[in-house]
C-alpha cells in the first residue's frame, strides 16, 4: 500500500459518525458511573458531539473540531474546559475503562493497529487533561495545536505538542 492509500485513524475506523457513536455510548456509561457521574451531571447536551469531532480531528479526520477557528484557538478552547477541575489518578482510569468498553460495544476496529494507536491516544490525552485540571491558568501557547496521532505515533516526553506539556506533574494528585 502506498503512502498516499494509506487510510488515517479516523478514516479507518469510519470517520466522525464512529467517533459520534463511541462518545453517545460512552457518555451514557457515564452517567450512570458512581466514580464519574458528579464531573459531568452539568454536562451540556453536545458534549459527546464535541469529544467526538475533538478524537476525529487528532486522529486525522480533517477538522471537524476546530472548524473555521484556528487550531490553536480551539485547542485553547477545549484546556480551558479542564482547567481548575481537579481530577484524580482514579477518575481518569476509569474515564479511559469506559471509554474503551464503549469502543468495543459500538464496534471501532479492534486489530492491534488500530486499537494500539486508540490505546496511545487515550492514554496521552487523559494523562494531559487530568495535569491541565490541577491548573487555573491555561497552558496553551500561541504556537499550540490540536495534535495529531496518527499509526504508531508514540512521542517522547522531550516532544510535547508545546506549552500544555511543560511543567511538572503535582504528585498528590496520584494516589
Amino acid at each position: 500500500m502506498s503512502e498516499s492509500t494509506i487510510p488515517s485513524p479516523a478514516d479507518y475506523a469510519g470517520g466522525l459518525e464512529s467517533f459520534e457513536k463511541l462518545t453517545t455510548a460512552f457518555y451514557e456509561k457515564v452517567g450512570k458511573d458512581a466514580i464519574l457521574a458528579p464531573i459531568f451531571e452539568e454536562m451540556d447536551h453536545e458534549h459527546p458531539k464535541h469529544v467526538a469531532a475533538f478524537m476525529a480531528q487528532c486522529f486525522g479526520g480533517g477538522t471537524p473540531y476546530s472548524g473555521d477557528r484556528s487550531e490553536n484557538e480551539a485547542l485553547r478552547e477545549m484546556v480551558g474546559k479542564h482547567l481548575g477541575r481537579h481530577l484524580t489518578e482514579r477518575q481518569r482510569r476509569r474515564w479511559v475503562e469506559l471509554l474503551f468498553d464503549s469502543a468495543d460495544e459500538v464496534g471501532l476496529p479492534n486489530d492491534p493497529e488500530f486499537r494500539s494507536a486508540f490505546a496511545a491516544k487515550i492514554e496521552w490525552g487523559s494523562r494531559i487533561a487530568v495535569m491541565n485540571s490541577q491548573m487555573d491558568e491555561n497552558p496553551v501557547g500561541p504556537d499550540d495545536h490540536i495534535p495529531r496521532f496518527g499509526w504508531g505515533s508514540v512521542r517522547g516526553p522531550w516532544e510535547s505538542v508545546g506549552s500544555i506539556c511543560n511543567f511538572e506533574l503535582d504528585e498528590e494528585i496520584i494516589p
